[in-house]
């Protein structure tokens, strides 16, 4: 499996950082990773994390400024790309295809070349504008996953919440996190 792992500048970051450590423990899994300048300003302001030690995670990791990088050329075959967190913004990118950077130049990418693209949207509430692209990216074809709270499966921390999240993201890609707790019927 090779995966593109966008994280962009919606609040949420570790969200993003808690997927590439997910990833790593998946067989065979190679991760190209792209961090927007928001994401990078985000994980100072939301955690303890450098972008450095975030990049560890990734076998490649690509500045957003360029442009030229393999993820941004369709001959350069994936599986697919996940963005999470996404933010309004490169929603807006995605949706409308307006490619100002490599994250949603590599979403395009998957997206014209019939790629599964997942987002994991974070803002509240959602306005018009926001609803409107959500659903342009979903008729696209992107699977839209925002991370909502779970309580049939008695996740009560918010790692067990994000962990939900992750999971639910990675069965888009037939891929089993062991983290994941499933609903197990009434």
């Amino acid at each position: 499996m090779r995966l593109i792992i966008g994280i962009s500048g919606a609040s949420g970051v570790l969200l993003g950082y808690r997927m590439l450590q997910a990833l790593r423990r998946q067989p065979d899994c190679e991760i190209h990773l792209v961090i927007s300048e928001g994401a990078a300003a985000n994980f100072d302001y939301e955690t303890d994390l450098t972008v450095a030690e975030v990049e560890k995670l990734a076998d490649f990791a690509y500045a957003n400024t360029d442009l030229a990088a393999h993820i941004s050329s369709g001959s350069f075959v994936t599986d697919g790309m996940i963005v999470v967190p996404c933010s309004m913004k490169s929603l807006s990118g995605i949706a409308n295809g307006y490619t100002t950077n490599l994250l949603i130049r590599a979403a395009d990418v998957c997206l014209k070349e019939g790629r599964k693209v997942v987002l994991v949207p974070r803002e509240m509430p959602l306005g018009p504008a926001h609803l409107r692209n959500l659903q342009l990216a979903s008729q696209y074809g992107c699977a839209i996953i925002p991370p909502m709270l779970t309580f049939y499966n008695g996740s009560e921390t918010l790692e067990a919440q994000m962990q939900h999240v992750i999971g639910k993201v990675l069965m888009q890609f037939g891929m089993k996190h062991d983290k994941f707790v499933a609903w197990k019927g009434a």
